[in-house]
């Protein structure tokens, strides 16, 4: 078991620095410039937390592709214009253009991997990026899962985590992907929010805001009155943080804005924009709901009184 652990925590950090090194070498190409690869440097704390401790998982692995990532997406906005003609992975036909061609005879790896530069080469940069938002997605929440367990979370919670992460990729992921395509030539600025906005949303991955408390609901009188608000529904009221402060609250902010001040409407926009509006309303009443129910219990509690023994 001991050894299952080792192995999927050095896999699991091999995986993040491998697509954090796709990422870099991908600005190194874009940009033509090898003095990206100082990114690399990035790597250092990940490495050196691999090193040090290996039962720990401190939720920092994604960071090192967040530079990688603005920077490709910055350069695509810039030079959309003279983009040339590219490939999208949008069908099984375009897909085939990796399958190597048997049928030109011998060919040396070198041949192959000459091949391979120039097909990757090819594919358009927006594929690219879309790419890394789900390789880096899907990586947090299948690296959360191989991982040994930390932060003082059990199995069950962490099973409730993974749940809650899943949703919580695909709207960001959603948000990203929606809402670049919104970005005309002439509000470049749109990008810095959008790409702010989606790094502040990250933040989720690494805390364990979101676990549903484990304890039980059987609490006596005495205990529900000595407990504060926040120490008894801590799990809810974090939840209702992490929707009105880090993604729907600012999902809605950006898509609010970008109708109304950046003058960009479609349907699209204005269901994802409801969606998120609602979300934040029902977080509202929630937070709500829990502050009456925790001031009707309290109040019932102490009419109750101690309870009171006869004397013999």
């Amino acid at each position: 078991m001991a050894l299952c652990k080792f192995m999927c925590a050095i896999i699991t950090r091999g995986l993040f620095i491998l697509v954090s090194l796709i990422g870099v070498g991908r600005v190194t190409l874009v940009k033509h410039d090898p003095n990206y690869w100082f990114l690399t440097l990035l790597f250092l704390p990940l490495v050196v937390e691999m090193i040090i401790t290996l039962k720990r998982r401190r939720g920092e692995d994604y960071k090192c592709i967040i530079p990688s990532i603005w920077i490709l997406e910055l350069d695509h906005q810039q030079n959309k214009v003279e983009e040339p003609k590219c490939n999208k992975l949008d069908s099984l036909e375009n897909l085939k253009m990796f399958t190597p061609n048997t049928t030109q005879g011998n060919m040396t790896y070198q041949d192959y991997l000459r091949i391979f530069n120039q097909t990757i080469s090819t594919v358009c940069a927006n594929t690219w990026m879309l790419a890394l938002h789900q390789i880096v997605l899907i990586l947090l929440i299948v690296g959360k899962w191989l991982l040994p367990l930390g932060g003082g979370i059990t199995r069950d919670q962490l099973s409730q985590l993974l749940l809650i992460f899943v949703g919580t990729a695909a709207d960001i992921l959603e948000f990203t992907s929606e809402t670049m395509s919104d970005v005309k030539e002439t509000i470049n600025q749109l990008v810095y929010i959008i790409l702010a906005v989606w790094t502040w949303s990250m933040l989720q991955f690494p805390f364990h805001l979101a676990v549903v408390d484990s304890r039980s609901d059987s609490e006596d009188v005495e205990a529900a009155q000595k407990v504060s608000l926040l120490t008894k529904h801590r799990t809810d009221i974090w939840s209702i943080v992490e929707a009105l402060f880090i993604q729907d609250g600012p999902f809605l902010v950006v898509r609010l804005t970008v109708m109304t001040y950046f003058k960009v409407f479609h349907q699209m926009l204005c269901f994802f924009a409801i969606k998120n509006f609602l979300v934040v309303i029902l977080n509202f009443y929630r937070l709500v709901v829990i502050c009456q129910d925790f001031r009707s219990t309290n109040s019932r509690a102490k009419c109750s009184g101690p309870e009171v023994v006869p004397l013999d």
